[in-house]
């Protein structure tokens, strides 16, 4: 079948709309007609050459959307379901799957390359085969997906909105509640307020963090965080620490999250700096594998106990959180509606991601077609 899609041709370039030939599902395979995809910093790396995928690559990594056919042996799904993808597959059976580590899953190991599980594609133009984002590809009206990269959720949730929850929304949160452990009573500080920075903040709230405090240069982005449920917000690292040390009477956060778009040694050093004795500063935000972005006196970490992690999918584990967090939205605990600023159609990709570079979205959000 044929399927329009936005396509990267290679680093540098914009975003093209095109027409692609789509083989349907294999053997553990789904064949998935989007409804949503979220516009998500990450595919931004691979525009600008940070993360260089293989090209040419079907953009698009957070997606939402309906199940129209199945292959042998997919017992996760049937059609008609409504379904949320995870940009990390989830195989349940690896060893980090297996002792409750699903975002480490092995069969991610390969999702910048676009190829599914069995190492071919699905996507086809021109005599070149096009992979797919994190597996998925979900700038296109349809893909054929692994089943390992869908969550069945329920049918009376608006798949707009639970489009969130397949990437910003549980790193976010799980960045809080999960990578940092945050606890009632402690202060958290977080550094860049976009898609997922706000749903740090979200997920400090909810821990019971007392005070939560954000950086972001942006004052459209503080005031939101605020809205959140953040206590204190600043454009600059340096404002907010002055703050946090009389917050803490001079001993520090509990926790600093780093969710900026792209990770560099100052934010980082600011938020190492920024923690207390035994507190963590864990880093969500990506970077050039090429950058060292970690540089810090190792005699800190050892005389007061910092820890420096990192934190993928905010440790979440899909096939749980993303079933989780959407029955906290359902149940007014959890905001989505509000996280999106604006919505664009898929020719409208390259004008969603202008405004995320702007700092006009905290997300934006494709509407397919029906």
């Amino acid at each position: 079948m044929k399927t329009k899609a936005a396509v990267l041709m290679g680093a540098g370039k914009p975003f093209e709309i095109m027409e692609l030939d789509l083989d349907g599902p294999k053997e553990g395979e789904v064949l998935i007609k989007y409804t949503a995809a979220g516009l998500c910093h990450s595919d931004l790396h691979l525009t600008d050459g940070d993360l260089p995928p293989r090209y040419p690559m079907v953009g698009g990594h957070e997606g939402s959307g309906i199940i129209e056919e199945i292959g042998p042996g997919v017992t996760k799904v049937k059609p008609g379901d409504h379904v949320v993808c995870s940009f990390i597959p989830n195989c349940g059976t690896c060893r980090y799957c297996s002792t409750g580590r699903q975002s480490l899953c092995d069969m991610g190991a390969t999702i910048l390359e676009g190829m599914l599980p069995d190492g071919t594609f699905r996507f086809h133009g021109g005599g070149q085969d096009f992979g797919g984002m994190c597996m998925l590809g979900t700038f296109s009206e349809r893909a054929t997906i692994s089943q390992h990269s869908v969550v069945k959720v329920d049918d009376w949730l608006p798949l707009d909105k639970a489009v969130l929850v397949g990437c910003g929304v549980p790193t976010g949160w799980g960045s809080a509640v999960y990578s940092s452990n945050v606890r009632a009573g402690d202060i958290v500080v977080i550094y860049g307020i976009g898609g997922i920075g706000i749903n740090a903040v979200q997920g400090a709230v909810h821990a019971g963090a007392k005070y939560v405090v954000v950086v972001d240069p942006v004052a459209f982005k503080r005031d939101t965080a605020v809205k959140f449920g953040a206590t204190h917000a600043f454009a600059s690292a340096a404002e907010a620490q002055e703050k946090i040390t009389e917050l803490s009477w001079g001993q520090g956060a509990d926790a600093a999250i780093v969710t900026v778009g792209t990770v560099d040694e100052d934010v980082v050093s600011a938020a190492i700096g920024a923690i207390g004795k035994g507190g963590q500063a864990v880093i969500v935000g990506l970077s050039s594998p090429e950058k060292f972005t970690v540089h810090w006196p190792g005699i800190d970490l050892t005389l007061n106990e910092k820890t420096i992690k990192g934190s993928l999918f905010g440790s979440a584990n899909p096939q749980y959180d993303i079933i989780r967090l959407l029955r906290l939205y359902d149940a007014g605990q959890l905001k989505l509606d509000e996280l999106i600023t604006q919505t664009y159609t898929l020719e409208q990709v390259n004008e969603g991601y202008q405004d995320l570079r702007d700092g006009k979205n905290i997300r934006g959000v494709i509407i397919q077609d029906s």
